[in-house]
């Protein structure tokens, strides 16, 4: 008998809001986290907007103890810390330096980089033959697995304890890790997500692929414009998603709000064959990483009421949508309703699949469908596929059962999580 696997806390660190009350309020009402960056410009970057969280000194102090904060640096690691801390804690449990021992509870937190600019720091130090004014705490900002081991230390955590890293797919698969571990009796609860820096180091390699917009300089919150026919090129961004996963019989034991169920999913890779490569995708494989995560839900892709999809605002965005249209069979005006995040927040590279899904979810929990922002003038292409209704441009009421959530990363690998409204049976 497998576990039945719920969400019971959800924490956000988005450029549009940080916690959970501001980010709801921001996707519903279509708020843009994209801003300018005069340093960007300054460094000589072509695409000078991006999506950064406001996190103030006064608000790093509520997380991190002084001594933690000492020659503290890496963006991903604060934003994984603060998001999944308010996860912790929204699903009603207290964080306690002191507290016992817990074998019960564990997470995978996931990020791409870390730490860039302390890397940075340490390898100038080095080559000034200052090896001994490194500090303490450069190792940990600097290893992948830094996140989970500050918040595995934080919070006290006896289970599993780890990160993961696959590219923009990783908090889309920690989540799936965290749900397999749950349903297979393995641990009660898991805290999982996944976090990017907003380093420029990160930022400038993906600049100088010239893969992001270099057109909305003057218009940064019209940058970000998935599914668009005047898209062209994904904006950074940067941020942390965290959810409580946690064992149905659990839940009821303790009485915890319930924010929705995870069905099932899947992960797989394109093995860079079929037209996939480091950076695109094979759609076969993409494809069927949507139908064995519906078959692992026990659902069938007709009741599938929505999408949240990838769609970055880059060329690969129509073979998106044609790649869930024949996964589902389902086109036109039978098509799930379908929109991005992206649009207001950019792409959060690693932090994306996490963000992603908290937004997901709180669709499923207040019944709504955000907006896609930017998208006044749907891609011909997409449009030949799908009803132009299917694309909201304004927050919609919906009575949403279940959605879909799919994230596809560089290096040709593929995660597409099931999610539905909670119920008792």
């Amino acid at each position: 008998m497998k576990n039945r696997v719920v969400i019971t806390g959800l924490g956000v660190v988005a450029p549009n809001g940080v916690g959970l009350t501001e980010f709801t309020k921001a996707i519903k009402s279509g708020t843009s986290g994209i801003t300018f960056h005069q340093e960007l410009k300054d460094k000589g970057f072509s695409c000078c907007i991006g999506g950064i969280p406001t996190i103030s000194e006064e608000k790093k102090n509520e997380y991190l103890t002084p001594l933690q904060l000492r020659g503290f640096n890496s963006t991903s690691i604060l934003y994984g810390v603060i998001s999944g801390i308010d996860a912790w804690k929204d699903a009603g449990f207290s964080v306690d330096e002191n507290s016992d021992l817990d074998y019960n509870s564990g997470l995978i937190f996931g990020t791409g980089t870390s730490g860039i600019e302390k890397f940075r720091e340490a390898i100038y130090k080095i080559d000034d033959q200052n090896v001994r004014r490194l500090g303490s705490t450069s190792v940990i900002q600097t290893m992948a697995s830094g996140i989970s081991a500050y918040l595995g230390g934080i919070l006290g955590f006896g289970n599993q304890v780890t990160t993961n890293s696959s590219a923009c797919t990783t908090g889309t698969e920690a989540l799936l890790m965290g749900f397999e571990r749950i349903k297979n009796g393995n641990a009660k609860r898991m805290l999982v997500g996944s976090s990017s820096d907003s380093s420029l180091y990160t930022w400038g390699g993906f600049d100088a692929m010239r893969v992001m917009t270099y057109k909305h300089n003057q218009t940064p919150e019209k940058g970000s414009r998935p599914m668009s026919a005047t898209a062209s090129g994904f904006v950074p961004g940067s941020g942390g998603g965290a959810l409580v996963l946690e064992s149905l019989e659990s839940a009821l034991e303790r009485n915890a709000t319930i924010y929705a169920e995870v069905l099932g999913g899947n992960i797989n890779s394109g093995g860079q064959r079929n037209g996939g490569t480091l950076t695109a995708p094979n759609a076969t494989a993409v494809q069927k990483c949507i139908t064995d995560a519906i078959l692992d839900a026990n659902i069938s892709a007709d009741e599938i009421d929505a999408i949240n999809g990838h769609l970055t605002a880059t060329s690969k965005d129509s073979l998106e949508v044609e790649n869930w249209t024949k996964a589902l069979q389902r086109t036109g005006t039978n098509f799930p309703l379908i929109n991005s995040l992206k649009s207001m927040v950019g792409h959060c590279l690693s932090g994306a699949g996490a963000i992603e899904s908290v937004a997901s979810v709180l669709q499923i929990k207040e019944q709504f469908v955000f907006p896609n922002i930017n998208c006044e003038d749907v891609h011909p292409e997409i449009l030949a596929l799908i009803a132009a209704d299917k694309i909201p441009q304004k927050t919609i009421e919906k009575n949403i059962n279940i959605l879909a959530k799919a994230s596809f990363g560089f290096g040709d690998v593929n995660a597409c999580v099931i999610f539905k409204k909670y119920s008792e049976f």
